[in-house]
This record gives structure tokens, sequence and C-alpha cells, in this order.
């Protein structure tokens, strides 16, 4: 019985190009006293593997913590799991603002000590004596008192992004980093003032506001399902959005459009900007704030040292990496001296600039308007000459044929084909096994996928 994810990111995505389905991207969390965290891994996987359901996710003893993508047509009986769990029933969904087919690729769920690495001893306080519950409405109200300290519990580069008006921003790398250095801050405070407190989705205040009660706070206040449910109220309710900028999100999107503001800056030039990228050197992989100017001159590098690392040959680029702890660190990083325009701390509301064009918002149940079909995929780019290589894996492509060439970093660019080499030599069609190049104004990547368009 399969128990673990078998297919890599770029098969998972080519299924669900050829399941023309629509997905949701959502994310839950339930703190509750599980024996068994193996048993129950063991048991949602069979469950979500069985109804394609996609995500990130970390059980432990004291409960579950996930950001999952499901198919929109599989999403009540991806409920029904849920629900057959008593403390899961009823359990809140906080469905992303912006939607996305390709957010995870792989159904990854893995027990660990805790669901949110908080650093404190459970045993010293009472987890579920936890501050009071508060809707937009009621959320914006508090802001507005001035005996209100308003406290953002996420991470430098969340915040500097997006987030409330007013708000105390650590400069921190993490949840656990946050906890002491708020108490400390605030220590003549605990009688007499309002302490609010927000995060991305409501769980990592659920463990906070109980530390700060504990720590002797009166009035403790939290955001009930964090930004994201926020959105969905303010925009549901009309309610005027006391949220600036972006949300930051822990999937390949990294951030969903809550106002039009932009309040930071391109980590390069300075430009105003909130487009989080990750470096394009593997053995970097910083997460930093990059302009489409920049992308394109930098070709998605932190630094001149990255982009020459990326144009060396992938054996060498392996070479230098070797013994490297290179992992899972796309999120763990955000501060280097090659980023001069970056920002952390004490941040300010007041915007840089305005987003010019809106992103489309798409309605799950819209039907796909553009016919895809996937053909092949990237294999090298030629910077100097700049001509892109592909392998041709499916049906076939001919001169005139409309294409797009889409990636996590390159996006979705739509070209017509005018010229192709195939194999070698200049051609007018290539069939399935064919290895192709021709010209591109752009950089593309090994992740990257070609579609024929019809």
């Amino acid at each position: 019985m399969q128990l673990y994810n078998t297919l890599s990111a770029e098969e998972r995505a080519k299924l669900i190009d050829e399941a023309g389905k629509e997905r949701l991207t959502l994310s839950f969390y339930a703190y509750a006293k599980i024996e068994d965290p193996k048993k129950f891994r063991d048991e949602l996987f069979i469950a979500w593997n069985a109804l394609d359901a996609l995500g990130r996710i970390y059980v432990a003893n004291e409960g579950i913590n996930a950001q999952m993508s499901v198919p929109a047509d599989h999403f009540e009986e991806f409920r029904n799991t849920l629900e057959a769990y008593d403390f899961m029933k009823g359990i809140r969904l906080n469905v992303a603002v912006e939607q996305d087919n390709y957010s995870f690729l792989k159904l990854t769920i893995k027990v660990r000590h805790k669901i949110v690495a908080d650093g404190l001893n459970d045993d010293s306080f009472d987890v579920t004596n936890k501050g009071v519950h508060l809707k937009a409405q009621e959320f914006n109200d508090l802001l507005e008192d001035p005996n209100t300290i308003v406290v953002d519990f996420r991470n430098h580069y969340e915040s500097e992004v997006g987030h409330f008006e007013g708000a105390i921003t650590p400069d921190v790398e993490n949840f656990r980093e946050s906890l002491p250095i708020i108490n400390e801050q605030l220590q003549d405070f605990k009688e007499d003032k309002n302490l609010l407190m927000y995060c991305t989705g409501g769980i990592r205040c659920e463990k906070a506001s109980a530390y700060f009660k504990h720590q002797g706070f009166k009035n403790v206040y939290q955001l009930e399902g964090g930004i994201i449910e926020y959105t969905r109220q303010i925009k549901e309710e009309g309610i005027k959005s006391k949220f600036i900028g972006k949300n930051f999100v822990f999937d390949h999107r990294l951030g969903e459009r809550i106002t039009d503001d932009i309040i930071s800056q391109c980590h390069q030039c300075g430009k105003p900007c909130d487009n989080h990228t990750n470096c394009a050197n593997d053995a970097c992989h910083l997460l930093f704030i990059q302009c489409d100017e920049c992308k394109a001159a930098m070709e998605n590098c932190c630094s001149t040292e990255c982009l020459e690392i990326t144009h060396l040959p992938l054996e060498e680029q392996v070479a230098l990496r070797k013994g490297l702890q290179v992992g899972n660190k796309v999120f763990r990083k955000g501060k280097s001296d090659a980023l001069k325009f970056k920002n952390s701390g004490d941040l300010s509301t007041q915007p840089l600039g305005k987003v010019t064009t809106k992103p489309e918002t798409k309605d799950i149940r819209q039907k796909i308007k553009v016919k895809k079909t996937l053909i092949g995929k990237a294999e090298h780019y030629y910077s100097k000459s700049k001509i892109a290589q592909f392998l041709i894996e499916n049906k076939e492509l001919s001169v005139g044929d409309k294409v797009l060439i889409s990636g996590p970093t390159t996006g979705d660019q739509e070209i017509v084909i005018t010229q192709i080499h195939v194999n070698g030599g200049p051609c007018e069609t290539a069939k399935a096994g064919d290895q192709i190049t021709f010209e591109l104004p752009f950089r593309v990547r090994l992740s990257d996928k070609l579609y024929k368009i019809d």
C-alpha cells in the first residue's frame, strides 16, 4: 500500500494538466490530543492520495497543520475525510484568496514534535486558555482603540510585503524568536493595554495568546482565521481593509494580494515591488524581493556571484554544492549583504506604489479558457546566444505553432514559433523524442514546460 509520494513535481504537474480540472488551495489546523501520530498520518495519506489531494502537512501529538491543494470536484469528499475525526468536525478551511492549480505538487505528510515550532514547554502553562477570537469588523474596531497594541507574529519576509496598520513587526526569522522579544518589549503594558495579535491563518496566535495570558497579560485578543479569513470577510461584507499590501503564503505563489498598495522595495534596485522570488542558484536559493527589470537583468539571481554560477555547466554547479546544506531553505532565509534595499522590523504603512495591472481572479468553477497540450520540457538555455533547448516528449511542434512556456520562476510566456532547429539542423516540424532549439528573449529553466496552444 502506497504511503509516500512517488511522483516528481514535473510528473505531477503533467498529470494536473492532463486532468484539466480546477483545484482549490486551502489551509487548516487543529489542536487536539493525538495518541498515535504515525497511524494518523498514514490514514490521512491513504485517504488524500485517493482524492489526488496534495500539500504540505505536519501532524504531532498536539494536532495537525496543513496547507493543501484539492481538486474542486473532490472538495466535499475531502471535507468528509476530515469530518471522520471528532476533533475536525466543522473545522474551518481557509480557502486561498487567489487560486493556482500548481500551488502544491506533492503530498507530503510529516510527523513532527510540534505542528508549529514555538520552542515552548506546553506543560508549563494552560494552552487551552486562549485569547478572545475576533472577526474582521471586531478586529478593525479594536484597532481604532488608542489603548490597543497590535503585534504581527509572522517573520520578517512576511511582514515586509504586507501588515496591519500600526502593527509591531518583529525582525525575526521564525515564530520561536518572536515570543520572548515581544514579551520583553511589552512588559509595561500587561495590565492596561489590549494585546491584539494576528498571523497568516491563525495557528501561531492560538499558542501565542495562551502564552501571553500565562505571562500576565490581561486583555489578549487574536484575529480569528488569520489574514486569510480576514480577507474573505472584508470582501464578502464590504469592510474596509486595515491590512495593507500582500499576504505572504507558503507555496510557490509566495503571496496573495490584499490591497493594491506596494509597501516594499526591490531588494536590488529599490524600486517599489512586493514580488518574492528564490535565487536561481540552487546552492543559494535565497528568498528575496525582485522587480521584473532586475529579474531580467539578473536572471532570477540575488547577486553577480550566483548569476555566474548559474551559467556554469550543470556538472560544475553540482560539484560546487557538494557538502553544502542546500535543501529546504526556501523560507528560512531572506537576509544577505547582497540585498541593498532589504527592510525589516519597524515598517511603514505608507505605500511606495500601487499595482497597475491586477492579476485575474479565477472562478474555481470556471472552465479552462485556453486549451493547451503539454509537449515537452526545457533542458538548457544558452545565455549568450539566447537559445533555448527543449525535449519533445509528446505529439508534434511545427513552425507557426503558438506555444506557452511555463514555470515557477519563468511564469507564463506565450510566443509563436518562427524557426526551429531539430537535432542540430533547421526543420519545419519536430516529433516526440526530438531535441529542439529556438531563440527566446528570456531565460528558461529545467523545471519549465512547453505547451502547444490550440
